[in-house]
């Protein structure tokens, strides 16, 4: 009986270290995030507000558009904020670029009041472009929803650094598969909808920065999919 306890208290202490090393993902098995759609168009022809060149390439960025009227998309920009932003300023090379139409100028003023409250946000961009640039840029992204008649969406979009833009081309559940469900993906993220950001999103953002973190140690080892590999998923 004397033994008793110590065995009880390793067999305890040991338990969650094994379980954890049964979950830990194996760099030959690690699944990178899909690629949904290829050349992105960049930022050459947009300015930002204080006229610091901002590109996507070489950046992982969080993309939106919010618009001739930005304080009309002022639950979009705070969500994103809280849920996004915040968990991921400060890793390498990440960002969130919010794409204007010049005539939105004097009302992101407002807008700005709102999000920097507290503290400036370093890696939050403004840019503007002609409605023709953004139609552009736009129309270079996979989406599910057009922008509206104030070049603004609640979607926002996650493009890594050879500007591909990443999602998922298959976002069934673990039983929708079982039950053979129609292949649907995921290749934007709603800012109105809270447990999108801060459950699916915040996973795929952690997926695509720990594959870029195994590409620096040289660790990486996984072919992406792409989205035209399997068939049946419609274009934009």
């Amino acid at each position: 009986m004397k033994y008793k306890k110590p065995v009880v208290l390793g067999i305890l202490f040991f338990l969650p270290v094994i379980f954890l090393l049964f979950l830990y993902p194996s760099k030959h098995n690690y699944n990178a995030l899909d690629i949904v759609r290829e050349n992105v168009l960049d930022l050459s022809n947009f300015t930002s507000n204080d006229d610091e060149l901002v590109m996507l390439k070489d950046n992982i960025t969080v993309l939106g558009f919010l618009g001739e009227k930005p304080m009309s998309k002022a639950t979009t920009a705070l969500n994103l904020k809280e849920l996004v932003y915040d968990k991921f300023m400060g890793f390498k090379r990440f960002q969130v670029v919010i794409v204007l139409p010049h005539e939105a100028k004097d009302e992101l003023l407002a807008l700005e009041k709102e999000l920097y409250k507290y503290e400036k946000l370093k890696y939050w961009k403004f840019v503007f472009g002609s409605k023709d640039e953004i139609s552009k840029l736009y129309n270079s992204l996979k989406f599910s929803t057009v922008l509206d008649a104030n070049l603004a969406t609640d979607d926002i979009f996650i493009i890594d650094k050879e500007l591909n833009q990443r999602g998922r081309i298959d976002d069934r559940t673990e039983p929708q598969v079982a039950k053979n469900f129609p292949i649907y993906g995921m290749s934007t993220y709603n800012c109105i909808e809270v447990a999108e950001l801060k459950n699916k999103m915040s996973e795929d953002m952690r997926i695509l920065f720990t594959e870029y973190r195994q590409k620096r140690k040289g660790d990486f080892n996984s072919t992406t999919r792409r989205a035209d590999d399997l068939k049946g998923n419609e274009e934009n």
